[in-house]
């Protein structure tokens, strides 16, 4: 099956950056590079192997174009779905959705995938589409400066220096881990970690285990620890609007259906349909939000009886503002004997476990579902543009990019799930695969690409007007926004005003 961006890639023949590519290409296996004044270059430099990296390699290669190559700082490829290996890790996008247009599987064996099968499709993906030999593990870029000498990128990496005419960012909104800011959190005795440094050596089998936070990754991993712990506290900051996850696994008759493509092709419109509208509403605040609402609302009573339990577990803020989450076995994990949620603030943490104003909790293991820190973009990496302007200062205020992708100054400079552009509603492959194209026919067409001050300008204008109002812009804290309270990550609306806009730019 072809996506969307399919005819921006088709065809074998490369013009504008790479039509000067075709002369001096030295090539060994796996590798592309140029050799140029005495030092190696690749076309394209791709930092990171997640989903976004792996579909950047895929497209660029069925365009014909071959000057590439992939740096994922960790020694297997993957990104968010190697990293995070915490019991019931797993996706709220459905598989049919989650996956790529161009390599739809027919294998999935449920409706939300878990973490493993994930990761087993992108190395499928990487295997069969032929681009895992282009894919330097273990080699972190730390820094990259553009020279106006030789218009290309210079990079400085854990392995040397590398030299690329174009630079594409893939490392995403979700890799850092953010950890709680409590004072005393070293001092404690017991083994601590974050949900996305999973410490598989350490068993939970009868211990006393605290979880700090109730997002998306604790809401996922604690029904599954519940099991085997002998105590478990959950310390939840504020409440989030959850609704039931409609999971199941793929029996024999659904799968031989998902052999027909005409078949995966319906299964795939309709859950995209379904979050361009009814999730849709929920997220930007339209009267439907009350629908979804309703819904949160009646599940959480049908699943916790106990009044005052239910209440601690009721937002106070409009549905949308953070991430709605979903489950169906959170709240009666909650409800179990064994099972305690604290809802007083932590103001400590002892060598024996957390402080609140009310009492001490002794535990051995603290485990922090605390997210990422989803607003710094790019770091800890220095970019430096024309005139050795660096990306942090310009981002100081608050990171930005032209439809989250180009900044003026920075030529050649492409960022995957950069800022504007993650979702609240759909499948963040679809805008990745939006953001692929795009790049690969700029790439074709110009050998440097750089946007103006007057496009970036004008776009931010159009993405805080649709900001407005939203609400993912009421009063709540959320990941979504960065340290001036101002919404960084988001695409405001619907997905497919995104792929048109990608494809008219």
């Amino acid at each position: 099956m072809g996506g969307a961006g399919e005819s921006a890639v088709r065809g074998s023949s490369s013009g504008g950056l790479f039509a000067l590519l075709g002369k001096g290409v030295r090539r060994r296996p796996g590798v592309s590079v140029l050799t140029a004044r005495g030092f190696t270059m690749v076309g394209v430099a791709i930092i990171g192997a997640g989903f976004a990296g792996i579909c950047m390699a895929i497209r660029l290669r069925q365009g014909g174009i071959d000057d590439f190559t992939v740096y994922e700082k960790a020694d297997e490829l993957g990104g968010v779905w190697r990293d995070n290996t915490y019991p019931g890790a797993g996706c709220d996008i459905p598989s049919v959705l989650y996956s790529y247009s161009f390599a739809q599987r027919d294998d999935w064996s449920r409706v939300f995938p878990e973490q493993h099968e994930i990761l087993r499709y992108l190395h499928d993906c990487a295997r069969e589409f032929g681009i895992d030999g282009r894919i330097e593990l273990g080699v972190e870029v730390r820094s990259a400066g553009w020279d106006e000498g030789t218009s290309a990128w210079h990079l400085e990496t854990s392995r040397g220096p590398r030299t690329a005419r174009a630079l594409v960012s893939a490392v995403g909104q979700l890799n850092r881990p953010r950890y709680p800011d409590l004072p005393g959190l070293d001092s404690f005795a017991g083994t601590a970690f974050h949900s996305s440094r999973w410490r598989h050596d350490h068993d939970l089998t009868g211990r006393t285990v605290a979880v700090i936070g109730t997002g998306p990754s604790a809401v996922q991993l604690v029904p599954r620890i519940a099991e085997r712990v002998r105590r478990l506290y959950v310390f939840q900051r504020s409440a989030n609007w959850l609704v039931p996850k409609s999971d199941r696994a793929y029996g024999p008759t659904a799968r031989r259906v998902f052999r027909i493509p005409a078949a995966r092709l319906a299964a795939r419109g309709a859950t995209y349909l379904r979050g361009e509208t009814a999730v849709y509403w929920a997220v930007h605040g339209d009267p439907g939000a009350k629908l979804v609402e309703t819904m949160a609302r009646r599940h959480l009573a049908d699943q916790v009886a106990e009044p005052r339990l239910r209440e601690r577990l009721t937002p106070d803020f409009p549905i949308g503002c953070k991430r709605i989450l979903i489950s169906s076995d959170f709240y009666p994990t909650l409800t179990r004997d064994h099972v305690e949620l604290v809802t007083d603030l932590i103001t400590e943490v002892l060598p024996t476990g957390p402080r609140t104003a009310v009492r001490d909790y002794a535990v051995d293991t603290l485990i922090h579902g605390t997210g990422f820190l989803a607003t710094e973009f790019l770091r800890p990496m220095e970019i430096t543009g024309r005139a050795g302007v660096r990306l942090h200062d310009v981002w100081r205020d608050g990171a930005a990019a032209h439809l989250g992708m180009t900044v003026p100054r920075f030529p050649n400079l492409f960022l995957l799930y950069g800022p504007g552009t993650n979702l609240g509603h759909n499948s963040i492959v679809y805008m990745i695969e939006s953001q692929v194209a795009y790049v690969v026919r700029k790439l074709r067409g110009e050998r440097v690409h750089e946007v103006t001050e007057a496009e970036f300008e004008a776009d931010q204008r159009e993405l805080r007007a649709n900001l407005a109002g939203t609400a993912l812009e009421a009063n709540c804290t959320s990941w979504y926004k960065d340290a001036n309270g101002r919404v960084t990550t988001n695409w405001p609306s619907h997905t497919y005003r995104y792929r048109l806009a990608t494809w008219l730019a």
